[in-house]
């Protein structure tokens, strides 16, 4: 059975609520979708500086080594930003409901704690089913099982792996889980640790973008944690039509998508005006409260130095047009930049001329990396709410189908960003 179950009434007054509350971040994003709907990489001026002058002074305001900081957390760059925004806004006389943008606080409840009562394994136990996990992935999936509804239904886990979630769901909750994963090793591995330890739990080897293979039921628990983009869309489609009475799933990496586009879910997400690409939906995953001071110099000189190589390719090719180059190896990151940019020519097939200034290039990417990471500074201000539009979006299009459904964390960010959970019930 559900955990408090909504009355008839209950269930309409709580999608009426959370419709206008979509309908809300909708406008918001709408108005304001030239100061994150931006490619800061293509940038060779802040593309809002003239519409919002005095936004763009507060950032060049702000010194280089100050900008992580600000970046942390939605607060400070609610604290840093707003006031200069709100001025820039009056002063064109335009009204935006700026209140959204602390909309984590509000939308997204708390865990429930009573429900992270599930059955601890013992020490014994707990070093062999946490093997191999790294600690923060294996925090994530330990509160995951924890915040799920009770219910005496089998378990379908979608997109599973090795079935890390599964298997803790089979011990702790003593309940049959079927693990659907489409890459043969992954499932003879999560087979094998199942029948070493006797678990309830079965492989079934299959494409989750195939409906006859899905393995949905009414009588079933579907659960996914950080299905990645169309994965976790596919599970909550394909779901609503077998009418599956348990939904739970962690969304995760909105851009991992096949069409060009974002292809809306609800009536309202159809209905609006934004029409978000693969880079728009990166724009969530763009914050990172785990990465360490290392990380965090290696990446700002991986932007800057292919930010050089793309002033350099620019002037070579007599062309005005940003070109993106694979990923690197970290390693590549130790040597030079000279070195940098002989690899992505050879890469990118760009012939280069001799006696190349590679020096002036190098200031002109550490320049032009100084605008960029103030264009993508006030972009992430809308971050959160660009999340939460996706999110209602999932919650609305599941409400449609039915469903009562539930918004809120399953662990802290100090865990992972990605922390949403979404349970719908029938």
């Amino acid at each position: 059975m559900p955990n408090n179950p909504l009355k008839p009434q209950q269930k309409t007054a709580h999608k009426t609520q959370q419709s206008a509350l979509f309908k809300r971040l909708d406008t918001l994003l709408v108005q304001s979708r030239d100061l994150w709907q931006v490619k800061a990489f293509e940038c060779t001026s802040l593309p809002w500086g003239t519409q919002f002058p005095r936004l763009a002074e507060r950032v060049w305001s702000i010194a280089d080594e100050d900008i992580d900081d600000v970046d942390r957390g939605q607060s400070s760059l609610i604290a840093v930003l707003l006031p200069s925004l709100t001025e820039d806004l009056m002063e064109a006389g335009l009204e935006w409901e700026l209140s959204l943008l602390d909309i984590t606080s509000p939308l997204c409840g708390e865990p429930d704690k009573a429900l992270l009562s599930h059955r601890e394994l013992p020490d014994s136990e707990l070093s062999h089913f946490s093997a191999g996990i790294k600690g923060r992935k294996w925090e994530q999936i330990n509160a995951f099982a924890g915040q799920l509804t009770r219910c005496d239904s089998d378990v379908l886990e979608w997109c599973a792996g090795k079935g890390h979630l599964g298997r803790l769901i089979a011990k702790a909750h003593n309940r049959s889980v079927v693990s659907l994963e489409w890459q043969q090793s992954l499932c003879e591995a999560g087979t094998d640790f199942a029948e070493q330890w006797h678990l309830p739990q079965t492989f079934i080897c299959a494409d989750a973008f195939a409906a006859k293979q899905s393995q949905l039921k009414v009588n079933q628990q579907a659960v996914a944690l950080h299905a990645c983009g169309d994965l976790h869309v596919e599970l909550i489609r394909l779901a609503s039509v077998a009418g599956t009475r348990n939904i739970a799933f962690s969304p995760c990496c909105y851009h991992l998508i096949r069409a060009k586009e974002y292809e809306a879910l609800s009536r309202g997400a159809r209905n609006s005006a934004l029409s978000l690409s693969r880079h728009d939906l990166q724009l969530p995953l763009q914050q990172s409260t785990i990465a360490g001071s290392k990380q965090q110099e290696l990446r700002h000189r991986e932007i800057a130095w292919r930010l050089g190589f793309d002033s350099l390719q620019r002037e070579v090719r007599g062309c005005e047009k940003y070109l993106p180059i694979p990923s690197i190896k970290q390693s590549q990151l130790s040597g030079d930049f000279n070195a940098f940019c002989l690899w992505a020519a050879q890469t990118k097939s760009v012939p280069l001329p001799e006696n190349i200034n590679f020096e002036y290039f190098e200031q002109s990417g550490l320049k032009r990396q100084r605008l960029t990471r103030r264009v993508d500074l006030v972009a992430h201000l809308f971050r959160a709410v660009l999340e939460h539009w996706l999110l209602l979006d999932r919650v609305c299009f599941l409400e449609e189908q039915g469903y009562s459904v539930s918004l809120r964390k399953f662990c802290s960010e100090r865990v992972t960003p990605r922390n949403s959970l979404i349970q719908a019930e029938k």
